[in-house]
């Protein structure tokens, strides 16, 4: 492919989650012809979780895919151009801003919003995948309700992780918080909280090996006081694992231009989705280390279409 005509296009929205496709939505209604591309995980995160109950408008639940299917088709259908490709390097020192796809084709944007997401953090271990949606999780406010009554367990040390074992202790009958070192990375009022938890054990200096079941998770395979002499293999019966050992923002091709928070999350105009880059957004999981709903992300969405839609008319027709 020639890299000698380069596209240029009034809006472009990389990533294709809640964030993405609700800001194609309102961007397509304005008629400001938006170009999204799906990037490495069409329909984002979601389409890893089963069951999304939470989302209003559903009172029966819908699966996380049939969701995303949903808000893609409706931003079609007002005349947004999904195309399937990766953002693979940017240039945003002037507009119009660039943004190569694949690695070899150039798109020249008035405007450009970022909904790239964040990815969750695994362990790295084969059964994470072979058990994901049937009792794996990074998501204990979008899953915690299926383990009502039932026994989980949390891997993480640290405020995030100390957080959804508390959320859990409030549906689940034993909440088991599996620490590799021997204490907690959280603060001090957090650790107190968990501590005071009646139905939380923490188990300090416990891997994980595996998980094993039938029908989904049964049960995990730990290891204790790991490379010690008293090493010790533990399995525990548990229905739900989450895990909480943080989230990795999907923002390196950017960061040469943006103000980002150390993990990576692009800083943006508190309650809006403005970045330090004039008529650049960010939208989603990427500018958002507190809530990380498909709910907020599609209101950040619609925020950023509606900026995008005023930067463009206040800067030319």
């Amino acid at each position: 492919m020639s890299n000698t005509t380069n596209e240029k296009v009034r809006l472009l929205i990389l990533g294709s989650g809640p964030a993405g496709y609700t800001a194609a939505i309102y961007a397509s209604r304005a008629n400001l012809s938006p170009v999204l591309y799906e990037g490495i995980q069409p329909g984002g995160q979601l389409t890893t979780t089963t069951e999304v109950e939470n989302f209003p408008g559903y009172p029966n639940g819908i699966t996380g895919p049939e969701l995303m299917e949903d808000l893609k088709k409706q931003a079609e259908r007002f005349g947004a151009d999904i195309r399937t490709g990766i953002a693979t390097a940017t240039d945003l020192s002037t507009a119009p801003y660039k943004v190569t796809i694949d690695e070899e084709k150039v798109i020249e944007a008035e405007t450009l919003i970022i909904a790239t997401g964040a990815t969750a953090k695994y362990l790295g271990l084969p059964d994470e995948q072979k058990y994901a949606g049937m009792g794996v999780s990074a998501c204990a406010t979008c899953d915690g309700f299926f383990y009502r009554k039932k026994i989980v367990a949390v891997v993480g040390g640290g405020d995030t992780a100390c957080e959804e074992a508390l959320y859990l202790a409030g549906l689940a009958k034993q909440v088991y918080l599996i620490v590799r070192k021997p204490f907690l990375r959280a603060s001090k009022v957090m650790q107190q909280r968990v501590f005071d938890a009646p139905n939380i054990t923490v188990l300090f200096e416990h891997n994980t090996l595996g998980l094993f079941g039938d029908n989904g998770v049964e049960g995990v395979h730990l290891v204790k006081r790991k490379g010690t002499p008293d090493e010790e293999k533990v399995d525990l019966a548990i229905d739900g694992f989450f895990l909480a050992i943080g989230h990795t923002p999907n923002s390196k091709i950017f960061k040469p231009w943006m103000e980002t928070d150390e993990v990576g999350y692009i800083k943006t105009v508190p309650g809006t989705p403005r970045t330090n880059i004039p008529g650049v957004f960010a939208a989603g999981d990427i500018a958002d280390p507190h809530y990380r709903q498909a709910i907020t992300a599609a209101g950040s969405g619609c925020a950023a279409a509606l900026e995008a839609e005023r930067y463009l008319s206040e800067h030319k027709k």
